[in-house]
C-alpha cells in the first residue's frame, strides 16, 4: 500500500516545505519586510486578506486537491470558526486567543462532518451540489439565530481584539503577525501531513478509489479525516479573515457568502491543485490582481465610465484571465513558476557554459 501511495505522492508537484532554506527565506521576508516598508494600507487591503484567503485555500487543497473531494462550502465553514470565537470571546472570559482558535477550528470540523457523513455516500458532480446544503444551511442559520450575533439588530458585530499571553493585537501591524505566525504553523503541519501515511492515503484515494480500496485504505475513515482536517482549517482561516481583515462579523450572506466559497476555489484551481504553494500563489492572484485592474481602470477610464461599469469590466477581465490560465497552463500558477525557475537555471548554466 504505501509504495503504491508514495508512487502517486512522487507525481504530485513539489511542496513548499521539500526546501527548507526557501521556507526560511520566506519567513524572514514576511516578518521583516513589511515592518520596514508596509504601510497601513498594505496590512489592511493586501496582507490581511490573503494571509485568511491563503489559509482557507490550503484547507480546501487538502480536501480537493490532496482527497479529491470537491466541496463549495468553504465560506460556511468560515463563518463557523468566526462565529465560534467571536462567542467564546464574548461568554467566556479570558479564554486564550490559541484555545479559541482550537475551538473555532474543531467546530466548524464537527459541523463539516455531519453533513459529510451522507455526502460521502455520492460522488463527483453530486458530491459538490450536496455541500452547497451546508453554505445555505449556515447562511440561514447565522441569519435566523440572533444568539448568534449577540442580539444585534442589524446583524453586525465587531470582531473583539485579538488577546495572547497579557499580548493586544489592535493594530494592522500587530494582527498582521498574529495572522502570519497562525498561517505558518498551520502550513508547516499541513506539509508534514502529505508526506505521512495519512497523506498518502489522502493521495491514492484521489488517484484512484477502488484501487486504494483494494489495497486497504480504509477509503470512509480517510474521507472523512479528510474533510474534517480541511474544515477545521477553514474554520480558523475564518476567524483570521474577520478578526485581522474584515473587523467585523455580519449574519446572513456578509463575508461568508457563495461567492466566497467560489473565490476560494478559484484559489486552488488558479495556484494549482495538489500543492501547498499553488494555495498562496492562487490568494496572492485573487487578492492583488483585482486591486491592480482597479487602479488601471480608475486610472485609464475613470473619466469615461461610472464606478459601476468599472467594476464589471474588472470582472470580466478577471474571468478571462481565469479562463486564458487555465486552457494554456491547467496545472496551475505554480506549474508557471516551476517552468521561469527552470528557464532561469538554465539561463545561469549557459552563462557559466559561456565562461
Amino acid at each position: 500500500m504505501t509504495a503504491i501511495a508514495s508512487e502517486s505522492a512522487v507525481s504530485s508537484r513539489p511542496l513548499i516545505g521539500s526546501n527548507m532554506m526557501g521556507v526560511i527565506a520566506v519567513l524572514a521576508v514576511a516578518y521583516l519586510v513589511p515592518p520596514l516598508f508596509g504601510s497601513e494600507y498594505w496590512y489592511n487591503a493586501i496582507l490581511a486578506p490573503f494571509l485568511a484567503l491563503g489559509l482557507a485555500a490550503l484547507g480546501l487543497q487538502v480536501l480537493s486537491g490532496y482527497a479529491g473531494q470537491v466541496s463549495l462550502a468553504s465560506a460556511a465553514f468560515m463563518a463557523i470558526g468566526a462565529f465560534t470565537a467571536y462567542n467564546l470571546n464574548l461568554r467566556v472570559p479570558g479564554l486564550p486567543m490559541i484555545v479559541s482558535l482550537i475551538l473555532a477550528g474543531a467546530f466548524a470540523a464537527g459541523i463539516g462532518l455531519l453533513f459529510a457523513l451522507p455526502a460521502f455516500r455520492l460522488r463527483g458532480f453530486y458530491l459538490a451540489l450536496s455541500t452547497l446544503g451546508a453554505q445555505f444551511f449556515v447562511e440561514w442559520a447565522t441569519n435566523n439565530y440572533k444568539w448568534l450575533s449577540n442580539y444585534s439588530q442589524s446583524g453586525v458585530v465587531d470582531a473583539p481584539p485579538l488577546k495572547a499571553l497579557g499580548y493586544v493585537a489592535s493594530t494592522p501591524e500587530s494582527k498582521y503577525f498574529v495572522a502570519l505566525t497562525v498561517v505558518a504553523i498551520i502550513t508547516v503541519l499541513v506539509a508534514r501531513l502529505v508526506k505521512t501515511q495519512t497523506g498518502l492515503n489522502f493521495i491514492a484515494i484521489r488517484d484512484n478509489e477502488v484501487a486504494a480500496r483494494i489495497i486497504g485504505v480504509p477509503v470512509l475513515r480517510t474521507k472523512l479525516l479528510a474533510f474534517a482536517i480541511s474544515c477545521f482549517i477553514i474554520g480558523i482561516a475564518g476567524v483570521l479573515w474577520a478578526f485581522t481583515y474584515l473587523g467585523t462579523i455580519q449574519a446572513g450572506y456578509g463575508g461568508f457568502s457563495l461567492g466566497r466559497s467560489l473565490t476560494v476555489l478559484f484559489c486552488i484551481i488558479i495556484g494549482g491543485l495538489a500543492t501547498i504553494r499553488g494555495a498562496y500563489l492562487g490568494a496572492f492572484f485573487m487578492v492583488v490582481f483585482p486591486l491592480l485592474l482597479s487602479r488601471a481602470g480608475g486610472y485609464l477610464l475613470g473619466d469615461m465610465f461610472d464606478a459601476g461599469v468599472l467594476e464589471n469590466c474588472q470582472k470580466i477581465t478577471l474571468g478571462t484571465l481565469i479562463i486564458l490560465i487555465l486552457i494554456f497552463e491547467p496545472d496551475g500558477l505554480s506549474a508557471l513558476l516551476d517552468r521561469f525557475t527552470k528557464w532561469l537555471r538554465g539561463l545561469g548554466r549557459k552563462e557559466e557554459h559561456a565562461r
